[in-house]
Parts: C-alpha cells; structure tokens; sequence
C-alpha cells in the first residue's frame, strides 16, 4: 500500500477493506486517496465512502458541500445516523432525499419507516412511565448536577398529582427513594419528596393503609422550618382525607381490608397530641400539628351523632393543649413556639368545647381544666381558655382566690409574674362584673406598674388593662368607667406605641388590641381615622405573617364603621325605663349616621380595602367564623354608599368579599352576601369579579332570597342577580341551577313595589332560557297572566320590564301568543294601552309583541288584531315623519303593517 500514489488505486483499495469489514483499514486508505485527489469528483465519491460508519458525521457534510445533490453522501449520513439514534436528523436528509429522487422506493420506505419510529419514541418518550423512569434515573445518578437533581425532584410532585404518575411511582419502588431525598436534608429536595408523598396519597387509601414510613413524616414536620412544616401538614391532610371519606374506589375482595381506617386514624391521632407537648418539636411543627387537630376532630356537622374524636382528644390531649397555652417565653426551658402557637391552641380549646354534646361531658372538660390551674403557668393557661372556650375560663376565673391572685401576682417583683398576671386580667375583664372587680381592686395596682416599669412589654400591656377596663361600658356614653379624657389619653399612648416601628411586632401588637377595646368610645373613633400614620401602622401589621392580630385589627374596623349589631329600641320602652328609673343607655353624638359615614371615607382613604383582603386571604385557623363575621360587617359598611363601590372593586373588595360569603358563621355568610349584592347591583360585574368568580357570586346572592331575609336584601339580591343574568346564557343557567327561579316568581307577588318591580327586571332577563319558556307554557298557573297585568300597572318601570319579558316570551314561543289571550278579557285594551303609552320604551315593546302575534302562525288572532283598533294606531305611528327619538317605534309599527299585508289581511295604500 505504501507503493501506491494514484488516488483511485487508494480509493478501490479502501473498498476491498470495507466490504471485507476492516473498517479502519477503509478509512486510512479513503483518508490517503483525499490527500492526493485533485478531480473533484473522483474526491466527492472518496468523501461518500469514507462517510460509511461513525466517521460519516463529520466527513459526509464536506461531501455534501463539494456536492449538495449527492444522494448517496445524504443517505449514507441518514443510515449512520439513525444507527446513533439520532433519528430527527436521519429524517431530515432522507426527506431532502426523497426530494432529489421522488420515485426512489428505499428512500420513500426509509421515510415512511424513520417518521413512524419518531411517533414512537415521542410516544415513549411523554408517556407517564418513561417520565417517571427518567426522573429516577437522573435523582439516582451520583455524578448528576445538583439544579438537575432539583429540577427532576420537582417534576416527579407533578407527575404524582396525575393518578397514572402516582401509581407508576408508588409501583417502580419510588418510596424508598422518596424517603432517601428526606435524608438529604436539603429543603428544596425535602418540599419535592413530601409534595410527591401529598400527591401519591390523595384520595387512594390503598396507598396510605399501614405506611411505616409515617414516624419519618412526623420527624420531618417536627423540624424548625415554615415551609416543610406546612407542606407535611398538607400531606397528613390528604392521608386524613383519603381515610375518612375522599376515596372513591371500588376496591373489589380488598375492599373490607382497605376500607377499615381506624387504626390508622387513631395512631395519627395519638402522635399528633404528642407532638403538642414535645420539646422535640419546632415552634412552626407545633402550629401544624394544632391545625390539622382543629381541623379534623371536631366534627364539620353539628347532626352527625360521632364525637368521638374529640372525647378521645380531650381524655389524652386536653392537658397537653393547656401545658402549651401556659408557656411563658420569657422563662427558661419551654417548648418551642411561634407567636401563633397559643392563640391556635385556645382555638383548638375552643372547637373541642362546642363540640361536647351533654353536660357531663362539660364537666369532665371542666374538671381537666380545673386540675391544671394551680400555679404561674396555670394562670396563662387560663388566659388560653379565656381566649378559647370562655365559659369554662370564665367559670374558673370566678372559683375562690383566682382573682386575688391575679390582682397579687400583678404586685410581684419578677416582671414575668407581672406580664402573665396583667395578660390573665385583660382576658377575665370581659365580663362587666369581672371589670368591676378589677375596678375596685385592680386600677390602681395597674396604673402603678404602667408608671414604675422599665419594660415595654409589660408597660404595654398594664395599658391595654387600663384600655379594657376603661371600655367596660361599651358604646354607652352614660357608661364611662374613667373621668373625662382619660380614655383619649390612653389611645393617645396606644398609637403613639402603634407607630414606633422600632418596637417588634408582638409589643404593637397590643396597642391594636388596646385600640380595639378603646374605639368603643366614639371620641377615640374620630381621633384615630385622623390619624393617618397610626391607621397604615395598623393596616401594615394586618398584612403581616403575624396572624394573631386578625381579632384585634378585626374589633377595631367594627368599631370605627359602627358594624357591630345594634338592637332597635323602641321609643315606648325608652319612655318607660326612665318612668322606672331605670338604665337607659345613652348614644353618643359621634356615632350618628353622619360621622360614621365621613369616617368611612377616611378609612376608605387610607387603603383598609388592601388590608381587608390580605386578612381575608389568611389560610390559618386564626381567621376563625367570629373574625370572618366581623371581617363581614366591616365590608358591608364600607359598600354602604354607592359612590364607594367602585374604590372597593378596584382594590380587590369584590373577590375577598366571595369566601366570606360562602364559609363562616351563618350571620357571616348573610353579611357578606348582602355587601357582594350592593357591588353587583350597580358596578359591572364582569370587572368587579373578573374570570371564573362571577359565576361564585351567584349561590351567596340567591341566598338573599330566603324569605328570612329582610326587604333590602331581598331587594338588592334581585338587582343583582338582574345584573348578572344580563350578562350570559351561562350566568343565566347558574342561576337556575341554583334554583332561584320559584323564589323570583314568589317576589312578583309581592306587595312592595321596589322588590316587585327588581323581580319582575330579573325574570325579564331569564325568560330567554328555555326552563323558564316551558314553565309559562305549563297549564294551571296564573304566571303568563300576572305578567301581562303587570304591563297596565302606575309604575312604568314596572310596566318596561312586564312588557319586555312578554315581548322576548311571545318572540321564542309562538304558542304563547294565543295563550296570552286565554288569560284575560282585557288582552286587546291592554295591548292598545302598551302601543299608545307616552314612554317611547314601553311602546315599542308593545309593538313587538303584536309583531309577534302577528307573527305566530294564528291566523285567526292576527284577523282578530287587524279588525280591532290596533290597525288604526299602527297606521298613524307607520305614518308618522321620521324622528331619531321615536324611529324605532316607527320602523316597528311599519314591520307590523308590511307583516298584516303579507298575509293578506290588508292591502297597501294607493293613490287614485
């Protein structure tokens, strides 16, 4: 070979080789025949060659170059590249190709054969399993790069809220792997491990039964970090729900086996309470382990006859509650806690309360309750129950020497012993006798520790004491417990601590409680409303991650809009209390319609709107039914003035307003469903609930139609829901389904003309769907005749929307034209009193309406129109001079005269 110099001899040489199989020797002498060649084609054919096996990706392209119609260099490549998989880039030259030479049979096969492997590997490639494999695979690789590592971990909580990735990894051993990404402690791999548990575990049972991995997740909630702690509280939630119910199933021969929950219910249960009382446990650990206990042991229906979880949680976990509502932070070795902690565990005292059914029951609770306050910790585990259950703390208030230890603990010399005795007495001086006791015993002793104390802390709170026992008459003004100005001064203090950014959150915190009891008095109302920095102090605390300042910041906007219910005295009773000598409470001149509604504005000013919707937003069990409620009344006192709705929609009041409506106490739910009814009424809705939450709008607004509500809800449902029904054939069916329908009809009875008149506007806007056609068709009923009564009544209004619906009625129902003259005598007067009204509206509805009849296939009652006198008007009105205000009455009276020639009934005007 050494001897050759001719490249062809080079070239015929490296052939031999390559069918004799000797790749390497092929491509030495191809390579050798390059370096010689000058013919460029003789070089082309060696390029094609050499490009036969693996080398064909870096040769075939100068092959190519040198000459671009090459079809075998391009096949050749197509060939090497499929063999390397690279199947994408195969089909692109065998289609250029098939390009070249359309009628090649190997190429067009090739062709067909690369783009229906391609389909597979996609297939393949996107189906669930080969996902699932591929993120395994790189999660499992040592050698792969962290952010991939990452990436997979959080594409596998994907793929596990998809039923098929959930069985493929539960099935391909994806557990231990799960809990090896637990071990890593790395939080973001952590979060990906548990959602993917949360997913794989959501509504199938089978999948949850007897995990022993569970001690892992309790551990893993136990850590001192927010964000694992809530994803863990999530995933013992679905295994809660897919064990008590969210398991739709059918599970065949397992079906007893996987069905029988209750052992497991049980051992979540048990290592929930200790997780409640164990040092182990981190603060954010504490607060989740709280809220899935408040969530999932009282019962959510008051008639189901099952407590028993919540009797099993008293009898094993009751001590625990308390043990953590008597932790003083500021003493040595105490449980972790965050600033939630205890208030979630009063509310937790509080839902296990209410869901005792008989009295021993309570006094077995009582007894636990009462077992436990025998020292300083005692005493701020009774402000827990103050704050929870406040029957029970109130009962223990009141047992011998409780409150005298409190008043003496006050006197101690440890600050502690002062900040736990005055937190005891701001929560025991709720009821007014309590506070009288405090009064006589206790002001002095708080106004001295006000005085003498160094600490913010307790300095703050000896003046939230003072506030609430200052505030003890409430909103009478002949009640003042202080002289004169005193409580000014102490809301003074209370905002001039409110604005002190430099102070932490849980100190101003107490300012807002202070300022809660304070805007009682309506003197203190005007002052802070004009004060705009302590107002935006407050509305920023709102939004903090703080959430135990929800009641507070709630009582006070109560206050301020004077929100709170307020009982009608009638003026008699008045007369006779003050024959009686006895106490009549007195108003105070700031809290007159006036000044509230100047106060409103303010506030309105100020942005409480943004405030009001991050609260709203709080997933915590913080925002209890109460809060809620009073968060209600706050937006419904807002929406008061028309003029105010659009600042409140603008801000979001609309869409915060929609879970108020719908989750709460039933007083709640009627109040934010009366202020989502004032919004609709007047703004557009499309913009004041934009996308998808229109349609939430509708179950709180028919809501209003019960017949326990009063008038003016009842009266600005129906305006709204005529808004919404306006809008769209689906609002107008959501409506329907919500079955309004019969509650609509009942308010056309009705003898109040404005709730009359919004009832008969609604019907008119759903008569377009075919369910209400078909219920004035139904035989038997008056509905069709009240209706075309309506359209003679004094109120016009009431008349436009009579003859509106009749119009749009007889346009989609023929049948209904004759049906209308069945009803009652007077049809033809009161069609002739429709055409000839003064309003331009009302006419040509009724023009319409006899277009319809005309046109209704009854050529008896068409004959019978055009005998009567409507011939006469519709020709005076067809005659008539073209005028921009009324044509539309004008061309509508010509349709009707061309519709009567059209069947013969007339014939057209001529002129001799």
């Amino acid at each position: 070979m050494g001897e050759m110099a001719d490249p062809i001899q080079f070239k015929d040489e490296g052939n031999k080789h390559f069918q004799a199989g000797e790749v390497d020797k092929a491509i030495e002498c191809y390579t050798k025949a390059i370096k010689l060649c000058t013919d460029k084609k003789v070089l082309a054919v060696v390029y094609r060659n050499r490009s036969a096996y693996t080398c064909i990706l870096l040769c075939s392209p100068t092959a190519i170059d040198v000459d671009a119609a090459d079809v075998k260099a391009l096949f050749r490549r197509c060939q090497a590249l499929e063999k390397l998989g690279k199947l994408d880039m195969a089909f692109k030259d065998v289609q250029r190709c098939s390009t070249i030479e359309p009628k090649n049979k190997t190429f067009l096969e090739t062709l067909r054969r690369l783009g229906a492997e391609i389909q597979a590997k996609l297939k393949t490639t996107f189906s669930t399993d080969s996902r699932v494999q591929n993120m395994f695979d790189i999660l499992l690789d040592e050698e792969m790069d962290k952010d991939k590592k990452e990436m997979a971990a959080n594409n596998l909580v994907v793929l596990a809220r998809e039923e098929a990735g959930a069985e493929r990894i539960f099935q391909n051993n994806g557990v231990p792997l799960l809990l090896d990404l637990l071990e890593t402690g790395k939080v973001e791999m952590v979060l990906a491990a548990i959602r993917t548990f949360a997913g794989m575990c959501t509504g199938h049972k089978a999948r949850v039964r007897g995990r022993e991995d569970r001690e892992v997740h309790y551990s893993i909630m136990a850590v001192d970090n927010e964000d694992i702690a809530l994803a863990t509280c999530d995933l013992f939630q679905c295994i809660n729900d897919s064990l008590t119910g969210g398991d739709r199933r059918f599970y065949g021969k397992e079906e007893a086996l996987v069905l029988d929950a209750s052992k497991d219910l049980k051992s979540i249960l048990m290592a929930l309470l200790e997780m409640v009382a164990s040092k182990k446990v981190s603060g954010h650990g504490r607060d989740q382990a709280l809220n899935l206990l408040t969530r999932n042991v009282p019962r959510k229906d008051k008639k189901d006859p099952d407590h028993s979880k919540s009797l099993f949680t008293i009898d094993h976990g009751l001590k625990k509650i308390l043990k953590v509502c008597g932790q003083i932070p500021d003493l040595p070795d105490q449980l972790p806690m965050t600033e939630n902690t205890q208030l979630i565990a009063s509310v937790l005292l509080d839902k296990l309360w209410d869901d005792l059914r008989c009295d021993p029951e309570r006094d077995n609770y009582r007894e636990v309750c009462d077992e436990y306050i025998k020292n300083i910790h005692a005493i701020n585990a009774l402000s827990g129950l103050l704050q929870g259950p406040f029957e029970v703390g109130n009962q223990l208030v009141g047992r011998q020497g409780i409150m005298e230890m409190m008043v003496a603990l006050c006197g101690s010399e440890r600050e502690v012993d002062q900040m736990v005795a005055v937190e005891a007495l701001i929560h025991s001086s709720t009821k007014m006798s309590r506070a009288s006791f405090i009064i006589t015993n206790g002001v002095s002793l708080l106004k001295d520790i006000y005085k003498k104390t160094k600490n913010d802390k307790i300095k703050i709170r000896a003046l939230v004491g003072l506030c609430k026992l200052g505030s003890a008459g409430g909103d009478d003004y002949s009640m003042r417990q202080f002289a004169e100005g005193s409580t000014e001064k102490l809301a003074k203090q209370c905002r001039k601590w409110l604005c002190n950014s430099a102070m932490d959150t849980r100190t101003r915190k107490w300012a807002i409680e202070g300022l809660a009891y304070l805007t009682q008095d309506a003197d203190v109302k005007d002052d802070f409303v004009e004060d705009d920095p302590a107002m935006k102090a407050m509305f920023d605390l709102a939004k903090s991650k703080d959430k135990t300042i929800l009641y507070a910041v709630a009582c006070t906007l109560v206050n301020c809009t004077n929100s709170y219910e307020k009982k009608d005295i009638m003026p008699e009773l008045v007369q006779l209390a003050k024959f009686s000598k006895q106490h009549v409470p007195e108003q105070h001149p700031k809290d007159k319609k006036d000044f509230i509604q100047k106060r409103v504005k303010r506030m309105l000013k100020g942005g409480v709107i943004s405030a009001l919707t991050v609260m709203v937003k709080a997933d915590n069990v913080l925002l209890t039914d109460q809060t809620k409620e009073m968060l209600a009344r706050v937006f419904l006192a807002l929406a008061d003035d028309p003029k105010d709705r659009g600042t409140i929609c603008a801000h979001g009041g609309g869409k915060a307003l929609i879970p108020l409506a719908l989750e709460g106490s039933a007083i709640g739910k009627v109040r934010a469903a009366h202020a989502l009814a004032k919004i609709a009424a007047v703004s557009n809705p499309e913009i004041a609930f934009p996308g998808e939450r229109i349609y939430e709008v509708v179950r709180p607004l028919v809501s209003l139609l019960h017949p326990e509500r009063d008038g003016v809800q009842n009266y600005e449902a129906l305006l709204s829901l005529t808004n919404l029904a306006g809008l769209n054939d689906k609002l107008r069916v959501k409506i329907l389904k919500e079955k309004a329908l019969p509650e609509i009809e009942q308010y056309m009875f009705e003898d109040h003309d404005h709730i009359r008149q919004a009832a008969t506007e609604c019907m008119c806007n759903l008569v377009t769907c075919k369910e209400v056609q078909d219920r004035y068709l139904e035989d038997g009923n008056d509905r069709l005749k009240l209706l075309v009564l309506m359209c003679v009544e004094d109120n016009e209004k009431l008349q436009r929307a009579a003859a509106g619906g009749l119009a749009m009625l007889t346009a989609a129902q023929k049948k209904l034209c004759t049906k209308m003259t069945l009803v009652t005598l007077q049809w033809m007067e009161i069609l002739q009193r429709l055409i000839l009204h003064d309003q331009p509206q009302i006419q040509h509805r009724g023009l319409v309406i006899v277009y319809n009849m005309l046109n209704s296939d009854d050529n008896e009652l068409a004959k019978k129109l055009m005998e009567s006198e409507i011939l006469e008007i519709l020709t005076v009105i067809g005659k008539a001079m073209d005028n921009p205000k009324r044509q539309i009455v004008i061309d509508v009276a010509r349709t009707c005269l061309v519709k009567a020639m059209d069947l013969g009934l007339i014939k057209p005007f001529t002129t001799p």
